[in-house]
Order: structure tokens, then C-alpha cells, then sequence
């Protein structure tokens, strides 16, 4: 199949496929033409690679996935720890999220919003101290 059908097929944009290939995620053949002819299998990785990116794994993260995926000897011990690790990263980042809103929320609440120059959150952003 050509890009397109492995775009199609994969639901991954053309621009992410011919990356992917880039950077060795994925090594479609060529045709006689030079063309890029997919397989149902590399249709298959695409779209592992695109929910494993949905699922905010990085790059590098995908690239170990995908060969745990295809090593029919490993551990899933091995895939486990990754997923884990990955969902450590997201928690803190939820956390700090959390954070960053409960501040604003503060800020927004202390603004009177009103025709008056004077501003909490302008405030807060210049480093002044609350008047």
C-alpha cells in the first residue's frame, strides 16, 4: 500500500508517517519506482505507534514498546515498568496542574475586574508584593 492507504489504515497523518521513517521507527520497502510500499504489518506498527502516542509515551518510549512488541520472548515485566513509569510522569504533572490552577484561581478572585488600573494578577506576574 502507498502512504495514503498506510495513513488511512493507521489513522496517522502522511508528515507523522514519513517522520516515523525518519528517525527508523518504521522501514516500509521500496517499490522499483522508489515509492514507499506498506505492508498490512507496518499499517499495524502505525497504529500501535499512534495510540502509544495518544497515550503521551515519548518517542524513544514507542521505540522500546515496539520492540517489546514484537519480541515474542519478552517480559511483561519489562512493559509494565515503562507504563508505570510513564504514569508516574503523568500524575506530577497533574499535580503541578493542580497547583498552577489553585494559584490562578486565587489570582482571578483577588482581581476586581472593574475599571481600575490597579490588578492582582499583573501583580503577581511583575513579582510586586500584594498592596
Amino acid at each position: 500500500m502507498n502512504i495514503s492507504d498506510a495513513a488511512r489504515t493507521s489513522g496517522l497523518p502522511a508528515k507523522t508517517i514519513r517522520y516515523y521513517e525518519e528517525i527508523g521507527l518504521i522501514r516500509p520497502a521500496r517499490g522499483p519506482n522508489g515509492y514507499r510500499d506498506f505492508s498490512d504489518q507496518d499499517a499495524h506498527k502505525l497504529a500501535f505507534l499512534g495510540r502509544a502516542r495518544s497515550l503521551g509515551f515519548s518517542i524513544e518510549e514507542c521505540r522500546t514498546l515496539l520492540s517489546l512488541y514484537e519480541d515474542r520472548e519478552r517480559a511483561s515485566a519489562d512493559v509494565r515498568q515503562i507504563a508505570r513509569d510513564h504514569l508516574g510522569r503523568i500524575t506530577r504533572k497533574i499535580e503541578e496542574l493542580q497547583a498552577l490552577h489553585g494559584m490562578l484561581e486565587v489570582l482571578v478572585a483577588r482581581c476586581h475586574g472593574d475599571d481600575r488600573p490597579d490588578c492582582p494578577i499583573l501583580d503577581d506576574l511583575a513579582g510586586a508584593e500584594p498592596g
